[in-house]
């Protein structure tokens, strides 16, 4: 990667993210602890998110802060949520929040039943909406705020064998721009992230073979491969000042796939 921005403005803000242990998710604890904010995320991931914090503190930047988490227990997400906070307060408030975690497992339409697509529901959107309502209140004390959430491409190029993925992933957009309108009075920003086929460990392990490779070169209009940093480029840029009249839309990085 080339020399990227710096954002003064957020040294010191308070980040909450969900699946930050590995993939996009641990880039963007990285990230935003490279820029000097205090960083604070749930995974189920135990070991890899320990190893995370250790890494972020041995550079330099503000350690941060992991709770182990199943973002499918609501009451877990919002127990981790509230102690990762801190005392009770406009200190203890987040700033920022990214919705990245989820699950892109392969599955057929036919074979879905209603507890497997409750389950993908569980992990793919259902968190998002309440990490949304867990820090409205206090980005309210705060007098504003940036959520932003993490989709995919999946959708918009019709991609098949994960509907219930994609259909989570579709409805991504539609919670940023309802909430962006409702949230929007407070000075609270809500945009989404829509990231084209990402090279993490997990799809070079499981999904990228010679043919992804041939697809992929097919499909982008730019040559290379998209890699967690790019994404976590647009979120720094969304989650900072800069992005202070940035609101309610959808930024797609995907080297021109859609």
């Amino acid at each position: 990667m080339k020399q990227l921005a710096t954002y003064g403005s957020l040294r010191g803000k308070r980040v909450f993210i969900t699946g930050g242990g590995s993939g996009i998710g641990e880039t963007l604890v990285a990230a935003f602890a490279g820029q000097g904010a205090l960083v604070a995320f749930v995974d189920i991931a135990r070991e890899a998110s320990e190893a995370l914090c250790q890494r972020v503190a041995q550079a330099g930047h503000p350690a941060p802060q992991f709770r182990y988490c199943d973002i499918a227990d609501i009451a877990a997400l919002r127990q981790a949520m509230a102690e990762l906070a801190g005392p009770d307060g406009v200190d203890g408030d987040f700033d920022i929040l990214v919705n990245n975690a989820a699950n892109d497992q392969r599955h057929q339409t036919a074979e879905v039943t209603p507890e497997y697509w409750d389950q993908r529901i569980a992990i793919n959107q259902r968190p998002m909406f309440f990490t949304c309502q867990a820090v409205f209140e206090g980005m309210k004390r705060k007098g504003g705020g940036s959520i932003i959430n993490i989709s995919s491409i999946s959708w918009h190029i019709k991609g098949a064998g994960y509907p219930v993925y994609t259909t989570a992933k579709a409805a991504v957009v539609g919670l940023t721009r309802g909430l962006a309108r409702e949230y929007g009075a407070h000075g609270i920003r809500v945009n989404t992230v829509t990231p084209g086929w990402v090279m993490t460990e997990r799809q070079l392990a499981l999904w990228v073979d010679q043919a992804a490779e041939e697809e992929i070169r097919k499909s982008q209009c730019l040559p290379g491969k998209l890699l967690p940093e790019h994404i976590a480029s647009m979120t720094l840029f969304l989650a900072a000042d800069d992005g202070a009249m940035c609101t309610s839309q959808e930024f797609i990085v995907d080297a021109g796939w859609v």
